[in-house]
This record gives structure tokens, sequence and C-alpha cells, in this order.
């Protein structure tokens, strides 16, 4: 296998975290639009059970700092996997287990705490591997990753749902649903094993020989040899381990967490998970959809966030990631316009699927790859665990606040039967997409093209240097 190939399949590995992190999210728009009905639930308590993930998820992306540094990225990845695995199954509430709710919550929590793990080790770990030129493509293959795991999700969500009346999807279609997890859990279990381990965080724990075995594995010897030197310089032993030593507060610090944490706020503050984990209700509520067409119409959303991110990997280290995020806000705006204006007057028809779409493939091509390759590229060698990690722990606070108070404002009495006639939520969406754009034009630097030391320089330039 040629070099540029091995590179490929390595960051293909790590991205199946990303798989399992939209499969194991998107599960649940399948298996709530039933196991509701089966526990005949409230709107506050499916909240609830939708959101619980995302509080393991909280949870998981405090621990994966410290987690990646002592055990690696790739052995972090492993645990995940674990996790994954366990949590799918659990999900289903085998027979022998007690038929409550609180169980279900557990077991989605479990696996919360492997999405938080991984969705910072993944990322993390790609782009430590990957050469500058190369890195915006190949960080978007975990994004692509993700949205294939929904797409995924989505379709066997339909072909298990289509396969059995709604009263037995009401039983025992949402288990298989959970269940179903399972196969590429395992896939990804046995694949981790065989990817080698970050030489960045080879070099910072003194493991020199096998870091520079790893990059000649993917680079030809000069190249190698001239990023190991870089990685050299910007390195201490063990300052990414102990990151203790670094005060997060200081001058040259705060703000590069500070920008990370809001940009993964906004990314849950566009309203994309509302659409991707309640999209059964929003056909079936707001749009007037029959049961029988809400996991069909579930697949669409799916396709359309498949093919358009496959647009952000082909244009994310051409035009750069700031201009991609205006054109994906403009689109995401447009989208939510149509859905919320036909609603408002109560238009909904093809429009309102096409608002829909058009608000999902614009994400896809912008704010959904995007922040993760900014995320993995922005923070400085010695704070990239610490800031990756709070940046991604606040990104799942923002999609935990979404996802608990998204059906509550979408079922309220005001946007029901108030004047605004079910476009409410999009309405709010809407403003904080504008906020997005303003905050790119101000705060993000645009860090296409640059190595992951080029870019510390300018943060240096901006904050000064960081101090110990």
């Amino acid at each position: 296998m040629s070099k540029n190939g091995l590179l490929i399949l390595i960051a293909a590995v790590a991205a199946f975290g990303g798989l399992l992190f939209g499969y194991d999210t998107g599960v649940i728009n399948g298996a709530q639009f039933y196991l509701t009905k089966n526990f005949e639930l409230s709107s506050g308590m499916k909240g609830w059970v939708v959101s619980s993930a995302l509080l393991g998820c909280l949870v998981g992306a405090l621990a994966a700092g410290p987690l990646t540094n002592r055990l690696g990225r790739k052995f972090s990845l492993i645990l995940a996997a674990a996790l994954f695995t366990i949590s799918a199954w659990g999900s289903g509430l085998p027979s022998f287990l007690p038929q409550e709710v609180w169980l279900l919550v557990v077991f989605r929590i479990l696996g919360g705490l492997g999405i938080g793990l991984a969705s910072m080790a993944a990322p993390t770990y790609i782009a430590e591997i990957a050469p500058k030129e190369k890195r915006g493509v190949l960080v978007t293959f975990y994004q692509l990753a993700v949205v294939t795991g929904f797409f995924v999700v989505f379709l066997a969500t339909y072909f298990i749902g289509s396969g059995n009346t709604e009263e037995q999807n009401i039983a025992t279609g949402w288990r298989w649903m959970f269940w179903s997890e399972l196969i590429p859990c395992s896939l990804f279990f046995i694949l981790t094993f065989f990817i080698p381990r970050s030489p960045r965080w080879l070099i910072s724990v003194g493991k020199e020989e096998e870091a520079m075995k790893v990059l000649k594995s993917i680079n030809n010897d000069q190249a190698a040899q001239a990023e190991f030197d870089e990685i050299k310089l910007s390195l201490v032993k063990k300052e990414l381990v102990e990151t203790k030593k670094i005060n997060l507060f200081q001058s040259a610090v705060l703000p590069i967490i500070i920008i990370g944490s809001v940009l993964s706020l906004f990314q849950q503050f566009t309203g994309i998970n509302a659409v991707l984990y309640y999209g059964g209700d929003i056909f079936e509520k707001a749009l007037g959809f029959t049961s029988e067409d809400v996991l069909q119409q579930q697949i669409l959303l799916g396709g359309v966030n498949f093919v358009f991110t496959f647009l952000a990997m082909f244009t994310v280290d051409r035009l750069g990631r700031k201009p991609l995020i205006y054109i994906g806000g403009f689109g995401m705006i447009s989208g939510f316009l149509l859905l919320g204006g036909t609603l408002f007057f109560e238009q909904v028809g093809l429009l309102s699927l096409i608002g829909v779409l058009l608000f999902i493939g614009a994400f896809a091509m912008s704010m959904g790859p995007v922040t993760w390759v900014m995320l993995s590229e922005m923070f400085p060698n010695k704070i990239r665990s610490a800031g990756m990690s709070i940046a991604v722990a606040i990104q799942w606070l923002g999609n935990f606040f979404v996802s608990q108070t998204f059906p509550v404002v979408a079922e309220s009495k005001v946007n029901e039967e108030g004047i605004w006639n079910n476009s409410l939520p999009y309405l709010i969406f809407i403003v904080f997409i504008a906020g997005l754009m303003i905050f790119t034009y101000k705060y993000l630097i645009e860090t296409k093209g640059k190595s992951l030391e080029e870019l510390e320089g300018i943060w240096a330039k901006r904050y000064g240097e960081i101090k110990e």
C-alpha cells in the first residue's frame, strides 16, 4: 500500500468513531418516535430520554483531555468503542432487564460517555497524524463519518420499522433499532487495534523512535524528518501530559479557549440536532406527514446531510474555513426562513420540506465539518488536549440544552396556539445563526494551509506567549 493510501486508511479508521457518534445520536430519532408511545412519555420526559446521553457526552468530553494524554489517542478510541457496544446492547432493554425508562437512560448515558470521548480523541488524532496540506480534508473524514452514521441509521430504522406494524414497533421495533448499532460498534473496536499511535503524543511522552517510525510510514523520509523537527520545537517532554502546569486563565490562553468554546456552542444553536433528533416529530406534527412517511423523510434528511458533506470535503482546503461558514450561514438562514415562513403563514407543503433540506445541506457543507476542523487545528500544542476537551464539552452542553428545550418550546401553547403557528423555534435559531456569522468575522482566524505550529505563532502574536 502507498504511503498516501495508508494515511487515508488510518484517518478513515479513526473517523469511524464519528460514524458511531452519528449512529448513536441518530438512532434516538427513529427509536424515540416509538418508545415515547411505549412508555407514554410527556414532552419533558421525552426531552430527557433524548438528551440524557448528552450529559454522558459532556462528562466524556471533559474526561477526554486527561484520558487521551495518559492513554494516548488510540487507546482512548478503543475505550470509546467498548462504551458504544455496552450502550447499544443495554439501550434495547433485553427481556431479563427491568423494563424501566431510568435504565434506558443509564445505558444512553454510557453511550454518551463514548461519544464524548470519541468526539475529542478522533479529530485530534487525525489532525496530529495528517500533513498540513491534507489536514482539512482528512479531519473532514470525521464529519463525513458522522453524517454517514446518521444516514446508515436512518436506513436501518426505516427497514426495521417498515417491516413491522406500528404496534410492533411500539412494543419491540425500537429495541432492534438500538441493537442494530452492535454491528458497527464491533467493527470499530477491532479496527482501532491496528492503527498507530499519534506521533505528536509519542514525542510528548518521550517515545521519539516510535514517533519517527509512524511519520516515515505516511511521509517520505525528508518530510518525516521536517515534521519531526517542527513538533520537537513546539513540545517539551510531558508538556501535553502535564497540562496542570499551564494556567488556563492566563491572557494568552483563556481567549483561545473561549473562542473555541463559543464556536462549539454556535454549532449547536444553529438547531441542527433539533432537526436530526426530532425530525420524526417535525414531519408528523408540524408538517403533517403520516407516521408511515416519517422514517422515509428521515432517510431524505440523512441523504442530503451525506451528499453535502462531500461538498465540504472538496472545498475546505480550497476555499478555506471561514468562507464556508459564511456560505453555510446564509443557506441555513434561508432554509429556516422557508420553513418558519410557511408555518407562520399556514402554507405548509413542498416549500416547508425544501426549507428543512436546504438547512440540512447548508449545515453539512459548513458548520458540521468546519467546526471539527477548526477545533482540531486552533489550539496550541501546550493546551490542545485541555482546550479541545473544554470546547467539545461546551458543545455537548449546548446540544443538551437545545435537545431538552426544543420539544418543550415546540409543543408549548405559545408556539402552537399563539401567533407563531409552530414557527417560533426556527426563528430563534435564525438569530443564533446570524450571531455565528458575526462572531466568525470578528474572532476566528483562517487556518487553511497552516501547520499547527504556525497557528500557535499567530495566536502568540495576538494574545502573547503561553507561560507555564
